[in-house]
């Protein structure tokens, strides 16, 4: 594996009983890249972003995130990570502020730094006026920001994003587009999952197809090259 990458996988698999999701995939990410995981609903996106952060374990292949191998070493592997999955991860009756505060303390941060982080990320997300406002009051939006804030609370080097632009409407995308800029900006790794050619990110450099649970693609994520070969790969019918 290349000497630079901060994410390191190697003929990973992944099996729920005797039905396969992940066969024997190959790939690595170097620190501070910004890369795209395509593939069609059901191809093992979620799956994937689940192995890397450490939430599940793998059924056969390695994963070293950061020098640090999983599942042996999953504590130091969180610590690295922010993960932003399909749910927002958030106590719904807390407010925003105590949300950030409480992962605040989680993740072991002194009283003072999560406070003056709490404030730094809540007014970089939009959300510094409603940092008192109960999250259940909250459009989708404004909890995909506030789960970014909370992804980014610890300052990981990682960040793994699971089809965050799903259910946002264009300015929601817009504001989620800006975060991830100043993610990006501070040198974070970041790998986000979509199955909308649409929604992605025209920062990003790199895109990975899942298809079949393989990889199918692994090169630039300019449009014009990718559009045809994912629907073909994938199986999409969405773009």
């Amino acid at each position: 594996m290349d000497s630079d990458a901060i994410i390191e996988v190697n003929r990973l698999s992944k099996a729920y009983g005797l039905l396969p999701v992940l066969r024997g995939v190959d790939f690595s990410i170097d620190r501070g890249e910004w890369v795209l995981l395509f593939g069609a609903n059901g191809s093992g996106k979620s799956t994937l972003l689940r192995l890397l952060s450490g939430l599940s374990k793998p059924s056969a292949g390695r994963i070293r995130i950061g020098g640090w191998e999983l599942p042996r070493e999953a504590m130091a592997v969180r610590a690295q990570c922010g993960l932003v999955a399909h749910r927002p991860l958030l106590y719904e009756n807390l407010t925003a502020a105590e949300n950030l505060d409480f992962f605040g303390k989680l993740y072991g941060l002194a009283a003072d730094e999560r406070a003056q982080r709490g404030r730094d990320l809540l007014r970089q997300a939009g959300l510094a006026k409603s940092a008192e406002r109960i999250v259940r009051t909250f459009s989708r939006g404004m909890k995909q920001r506030l789960s970014i804030a909370r992804a980014t609370l610890h300052q990981p080097e990682i960040l793994l994003l699971d089809e965050p632009y799903s259910g946002l409407d264009q300015a929601a995308c817009q504001n989620l587009d800006e975060m991830l800029a100043v993610a990006q900006e501070a040198g974070r790794t970041i790998l986000l999952s979509t199955h909308q050619l649409s929604r992605a990110p025209a920062a990003a450099g790199r895109a990975l197809v899942l298809s079949g649970g393989r990889i199918a693609y692994d090169g630039a994520s300019d449009p014009g090259n990718l559009a045809e070969l994912y629907v073909e790969a994938a199986g999409a019918t969405s773009l």
